[in-house]
């Protein structure tokens, strides 16, 4: 990171990184809709016993790249809910 001189450089960095985690978060909400033709009822929508073992993974993938482990748990729990309510309405919608 020495090519940052000036916080226009991170926040240039910092909107870079933005766009690609908005692909990534796209291609999830892809994935996420597909999953929501194979679940039956709002319990596995829900599913909260995936939801710990995901969480429980960032935490433990983001002590190793050096990411606070409670900074990687609120990031993945805000976004597992946000995702959770997309599927829901998803699955509402299939009836």
């Amino acid at each position: 990171m020495s090519d940052l001189a000036s916080l226009d450089d991170v926040r240039r960095r910092i909107d870079e990184l933005d766009a690609r985690l908005t692909t990534l978060l796209a291609e999830r909400q892809r994935l996420v809709r597909a999953a929501a033709a194979f679940k039956t009822d709002e319990q596995a929508v829900r599913a909260p016993g995936r939801v710990e073992r995901v969480v429980t993974a960032a935490r433990e993938r983001a002590e190793r790249e050096g990411l606070s482990p409670e900074v990687a748990e609120a990031v993945w729990r805000a976004m597992i809910g946000a995702f959770v309510e997309y599927e829901l309405t998803e699955h509402r919608q299939r009836g």
